[in-house]
């Protein structure tokens, strides 16, 4: 299971690059969005297709040239697999036909915007896409605004001023800092309340680009966590 750039091509690891060129079979989302990768890197392998409308019998696939020696790689189609992405299917698959599955870290879109938020606290909740309906939506995020914790969530840019309107409602005073385009040449970060942001989008003729945001805890809830002190006794080298 190997992770791929979410924007920016240089920032594939050497040993995915090293394990790419080795493998026989490389199954990913989108062949043709994996073969702009490969091409990239002069690698060149036969690809087989394993996304979210065929994941249960792609895995079937798998598994049966797994089982004739064949070694296969996952990609999706950026990022880490499984991680709002397809994978999680395959690699129950893969386990319970008795294979082992390796992970091969890398980007993920959820890491990279937390690196970046400058939130202090010790725990945050990934969401990743929220429901689409309206009431779901709001019963969701009302939940995730009473722990009182950072969350990130992803958005298209069609629906993300909208939801960002939907914030405003629920938390006006909570600091957001919304994501888009990361690592790509029109990369942009935007913080402030819900509403700020949404006024900075709704304002362009367009807003394009995918979105992720991460909703900051509140300013009394920093503040406590920022009192516990940096050093716990916990050793840090990892």
């Amino acid at each position: 299971m190997i992770a791929t750039p979410i924007g920016n091509l240089d920032d594939i690891t050497m040993r995915a690059l090293d394990i790419l060129k080795r493998v026989d079979v490389i199954a990913c989302e989108d062949t043709r969005h994996t073969q702009n990768l490969l091409n990239r890197f002069d690698i060149h392998k036969r690809l087989i297709a394993c996304h979210a409308h065929n994941e249960i019998n792609s895995a079937a696939g798998i598994v049966a040239l797994l089982e004739g020696g064949i070694d296969v790689a996952y990609v999706s189609d950026a990022g880490t697999p499984g991680v709002s992405d397809p994978g999680a299917r395959l690699v129950g698959a893969v386990r319970a036909a008795g294979f082992s599955v390796v992970p091969v870290p890398g980007v993920s879109a959820v890491t990279t915007l937390v690196s970046v938020a400058g939130f202090v606290g010790k725990s945050f909740t990934f969401e990743g896409f929220l429901s689409p309906r309206k009431g779901r939506r709001t019963a969701r995020l009302r939940q995730l605004l009473e722990r009182d914790e950072a969350f990130v969530v992803y958005e298209s840019p069609f629906r993300v001023v909208k939801l960002l309107r939907e914030l405003d409602e629920l938390a006006p005073s909570r600091r957001v800092v919304a994501g888009r385009e990361m690592t790509k040449a029109f990369e942009e970060f935007l913080e402030g309340t819900a509403a700020s942001v949404a006024d900075v989008l709704a304002s362009r003729p367009s807003v394009k680009g995918e979105f992720a945001l991460c909703v900051c805890p509140s300013a009394a809830s920093d503040s406590d966590e920022d009192s516990d002190g940096e050093l716990d006794g916990r050793d840090d080298r990892r």
